[in-house]
């Protein structure tokens, strides 16, 4: 796997690095230890961030940031600051740590020690995100409930998503958290930084430029009667654009009739997606078999060319093909690899 991915990151926030310490309540979770360095936002305050629940005002910098769902730590953690709890990884994650490999690689480089982390299993954990006694709290990348969001603003003022739920792309995932910290600047560095570093990458993989693709979600193998993929409102296939492929025209149909971030077709009308060349999905090389014989499926173009990228669901680089701030550095390489494999075969 790619490992110096981070380097720009890291320059960065080389010489603006604020590590956040300590952590609230009785938790027996580590507490960052590491010395802040002196480093303030540069945005003027107070500031107000639009969300889908309407606007949060931040008054001052916050000093103590805590952040809930998916991939929201990345943020700070790419900007240099250390969140003082953040959600842990139910899946994807290799060791069992409830860090992410691209995530325990950023501590290392900031010399810090691994927040509280909040046990998402069966939903946002409101009093141990208390117990951290955040100044705000990140979540433009998530699945905030008005509930939800309403019990976390009587906790802290809350950054949300900005329009639909588990919907927000990497950039505006950067740009509302670092806005929330009242690093704007920062935040489109960031953004300019990591545009530079995939278009780089892309250009190594001319093979790739205009193939339509799309990622089924996970397959139940027990029943291949349904067809179900991520509309284009997903992070995951919007991500397919950045790598120089294309939407299938029968996606961006699908999608125009929902808001929901995954749609279903009946495997009778699989002639669907006879416009899409390669197949990204969950699962491995019996799952392309299972897909290769069957009736039905094998005759989408892409199955029955063997262009189908199978990703491991319980591993690393399956759950970073989903592109968040510090995983698109983690996992390019190796992603634009198998996808330029699948394109081979698209021909």
């Amino acid at each position: 796997m790619r490992t110096s991915g981070f380097t720009r990151l890291l320059a960065l926030s080389a010489t603006s690095a604020l590590v956040l310490t300590g952590c609230g309540g009785d938790s027996t979770a580590a507490q960052s230890e590491a010395e802040p360095a002196a480093s303030e936002a540069t945005d003027e305050f107070p500031i107000t961030v639009e969300h889908a629940f309407g606007e949060t005002e931040i008054t001052e910098a916050p000093e103590r940031v805590a952040t809930v769902a998916w991939a929201n730590h990345e943020v700070p953690l790419a900007l240099g600051i250390v969140p003082v709890g953040m959600a842990e990884a139910n899946f994807g994650d290799d060791n069992g740590d409830g860090v992410l490999p691209w995530v325990e690689e950023r501590l290392d480089e900031l010399d810090a020690e691994t927040p509280v982390l909040f046990d998402e299993t069966d939903g946002i954990d409101f009093e141990a995100v208390a117990d951290t006694d955040p100044d705000v709290i990140l979540a433009p990348y998530s699945g905030l409930t008005q509930e939800d969001y309403d019990t976390l603003s009587e906790i802290a003022p809350v950054v949300a998503f900005p329009e639909s739920a588990w919907a927000t792309e990497w950039r505006d995932v950067i740009s509302l958290g670092a806005q929330g910290l009242g690093m704007s600047a920062a935040g489109e560095e960031l953004i300019a930084d990591l545009e530079t570093e995939i278009d780089e990458a892309v250009a190594e993989h001319p093979n790739l430029e205009g193939k339509s693709t799309m990622f089924l979600t996970h397959v139940d193998t027990t029943n291949l009667s349904e067809v179900n993929f991520y509309t284009s409102h997903d992070t995951r296939t919007a991500f397919f654009e950045d790598l120089g492929m294309t939407m299938p025209a029968s996606i961006e149909e699908a999608s125009a009739e929902t808001g929901q971030f995954s749609g279903t077709v009946s495997a009778e009308e699989v002639d669907t997606f006879s416009d899409v060349d390669i197949i990204v999905t969950y699962g491995d090389e019996e799952l392309v078999d299972i897909l290769e014989s069957d009736e039905l499926l094998s005759q989408m173009p892409a199955v029955a060319n063997g262009a189908i990228v199978p990703l491991p669901s319980d591993g690393p680089i399956g759950t970073a093909s989903n592109p968040t701030p510090l995983a698109i550095s983690w996992v390019l390489d190796d992603y634009l690899d198998l996808l330029d494999e699948a394109a081979a075969h698209s021909e």
